[in-house]
């Protein structure tokens, strides 16, 4: 039972253990990486004119496709590039805004069109770290992937929300309570196994999670809000779930640090 009161999802599927779903053991390269000069106030990009029109969820036209070209040059996923600003865009922006120290409020006006101009690169948690690696800022709340040394992906999350909780479920047929207190510890560890799509933990429902700390997975999520919210997994915007396998294989490191200040 003790093992079943982590504060990470604990994966119940109709298949055993060893069926998991194998996984690269190197990421592949399915988007070209983005260059990042850690000591330089852009990031090594093309230069970029911004439109300069302001934005929020819902809008649409060529501001929004090129807000969109220009989050995924950066390293960030937007979605579909439609010139439609939706979720997936809005989740780029967010991640956008807490890199380049702006409030994360989804829309986009003068002073992120500047930004986006002159981008800052991530902060790099770990400076020493393996040369392909994902970095997990909590108190930022955002995930970075790195290969080759580089930029691969950088998307907003959302980690465990610190808060204990006793729920009951249904588990390996009969009814049982689970308590923990939803936190997602800083460390070093490794990416693991894997599912693909849907799967329901004691907790909820994981899509396509990796898993890297025992029961603790990246994994895509209907709600990633702004502040932490999982049981102690790290969720992410679906659309950016479904990219990550592609990219990140087994064994890769991951280090998990900070704090989030509600």
């Amino acid at each position: 039972m003790a093992a079943l009161t982590t504060a990470g999802a604990v994966l119940l599927s109709s298949f055993a253990a060893g069926t998991a779903t194998a996984a690269p053991a190197v990421p592949a390269a399915a988007a070209p990486a983005v260059a990042v000069n850690a000591t330089a106030a852009g990031t090594g990009t093309a230069s970029f004119t911004a439109p300069g029109k302001r934005l929020k969820p819902g809008a649409r036209g060529s501001a929004v496709k090129a807000l969109q070209l220009r989050l995924k040059e950066l390293g960030y996923d937007p979605g579909k590039i439609d010139g439609r600003y939706g979720g997936a865009t809005q989740a780029a922006v967010w991640a956008f805004q807490k890199v380049n120290g702006l409030p994360p409020s989804g829309t986009v006006a003068r002073r992120m069109w500047n930004a986006l101009e002159e981008p800052r690169a991530p902060k790099v948690l770990v400076p020493r770290g393996r040369p392909t690696r994902v970095e997990v800022n909590l108190a930022k709340q955002l995930v970075v992937l790195y290969v080759d040394g580089r930029v691969k992906l950088i998307s907003h999350a959302s980690s465990g929300s610190g808060i204990p909780y006793c729920e009951t479920a249904v588990w390996q047929g009969k009814s049982q309570r689970f308590c923990g207190d939803a936190r997602t510890p800083t460390g070093d560890y490794k990416t693991t196994w894997r599912r693909d799509g849907w799967h329901k933990s004691y907790l909820g429902q994981l899509y396509n999670p990796i898993f890297f700390n025992g029961g603790i997975a990246f994994h895509g999520a209907l709600s990633v809000p702004l502040t932490p919210a999982s049981h102690g997994c790290v969720r992410l915007p679906m659309h950016v779930a479904e990219v990550l396998p592609g990219l990140l294989g087994t064994g890769v490191p991951v280090h998990v640090r900070g704090r989030f200040a509600r």
